[in-house]
């Protein structure tokens, strides 16, 4: 964040020791620039500051007798979808549900001050260059982590007001071959099969005159050219949100102390599996193909926190793997030996007997034979 542009803050705690603690470590961190727009003991206050002002960033209790963190989190992204979420609690076991509600982050208590500031740097780093990329193309940016929107002139997320079914997949098609032409033909085979060629034709023609229409209404500077048989999407200067991610993770140093930070930014712009929301199915490899790049990314980011002795922070990154990918066992694996450094046996045991259970229920087999003798080693060893 540049200076003068603070993250506007808010605390949420039924402890008010609690809450002065946190105050007094937002206070003392001088990384990131913070304002502090109010604190609570009541969750109902804080979703009126919700509704008065832009919030960036909620500190939030999970153990609160009249809301829970998890409801009151659900509350204020209804009011404002873009807050990031920060859970703090005592017990480790909710983090998992923590990244259910997609929380940026979950700090255990007592809070550590380093703790916190790799934590605030994750989301200034982020606001900042989403910001910057704003600046290079006007603000705009198609997005299509989760589902297709965009970031407007303003700065402000929106989505498309589609009408029909097929235009929004249309687009979507198109803007995955985007400066490229997509033959008619193959356009009716993906969308209109079941239809003549006349009345797929005709579908066609209405659908793209609905995108022009849709992308006109949201002032969206986005051709659609018809050439050779086909249409094209041309880009222009509009930012994709995908594209920018994977340049900025494969152009990336190798993690370390002093890029950290760097690599917990890109993480979290990571939104989600590309158009998963809309369920395409022309769309699941290229789901695929970027899941295994955030994979490679993420565990590299974790293996060099449980190497630099950073358990709290490998085990938040290794439960946001078995989160996102509950059937592959690097999470799993990973979650096993933070919890057998740090002497928790149950909780081996009980990661095992988890991922035990998923992969007999899905696909009738059991863990790999790496995962399997690392476990009976460790059996063995204690």
């Amino acid at each position: 964040m540049k200076r003068g542009m603070g993250l506007k803050v808010i605390i949420v705690d039924d402890e008010s020791l609690a809450i002065l603690k946190m105050e007094t470590l937002l206070r003392e961190q001088t990384e990131v620039d913070i304002e502090l727009a109010g604190s609570y003991m009541n969750p109902l206050e804080a979703l009126a500051a919700a509704r008065r002002e832009v919030l960036h960033l909620a500190f939030l209790d999970i153990e609160m007798p009249e809301i829970t963190g998890f409801e009151l989190a659900n509350q204020l992204l209804n009011i404002q979808p873009h807050i990031e979420i920060v859970f703090t609690t005592a017990f480790q076991e909710y983090a998992l549900k923590a990244f259910e509600i997609n929380a940026l982050d979950y700090l255990l208590k007592p809070v550590s001050p380093d703790r916190l500031v790799i934590t605030l740097q994750r989301i200034a780093k982020a606001a900042g260059e989403l910001t910057d990329r704003g600046n290079e193309a006007n603000a705009i940016q198609l997005n299509c982590f989760r589902n297709i929107h965009y970031v407007d002139a303003d700065g402000t997320t929106k989505s498309f007001a589609w009408r029909t079914l097929k235009a929004p997949e249309l687009f979507a098609y198109l803007l995955f071959h985007h400066d490229t032409i997509v033959t008619k033909q193959s356009l009716i085979d993906l969308l209109w099969p079941e239809y003549d060629i006349d009345k797929a034709t005709a579908q066609l023609h209405t659908a793209i005159y609905q995108i022009r229409k849709v992308l006109k209404e949201a002032e969206f500077e986005l051709e659609i050219k018809y050439k050779d048989g086909g249409y094209s999407l041309l880009l222009g200067d509009v930012k994709l949100d995908v594209e920018d991610w994977e340049s900025r993770v494969k152009k990336a140093r190798p993690v370390t102390a002093d890029t950290m930070g760097q690599h917990l930014s890109i993480l979290s712009l990571y939104k989600g599996d590309y158009l998963a929301d809309h369920r395409y199915t022309w769309a699941e490899y290229e789901q695929e193909r970027l899941r295994l790049i955030w994979l490679t990314h993420v565990k590299q980011l974790a293996e060099y926190c449980l190497s630099s002795e950073m358990y709290t922070e490998a085990m938040s990154l290794y439960q946001e793997i078995v989160y996102r990918l509950p059937y592959v066992e690097d999470g799993y694996l990973g979650l096993m030996k933070v919890y057998s450094i740090s002497n928790h046996q149950l909780e081996v045991r009980k990661v095992y007997r988890i991922l035990c259970t998923k992969l007999r229920d899905e696909f009738d087999v059991a863990p790999s034979r790496e995962l399997t003798n690392w476990y009976l080693e460790w059996k063995q060893s204690i």
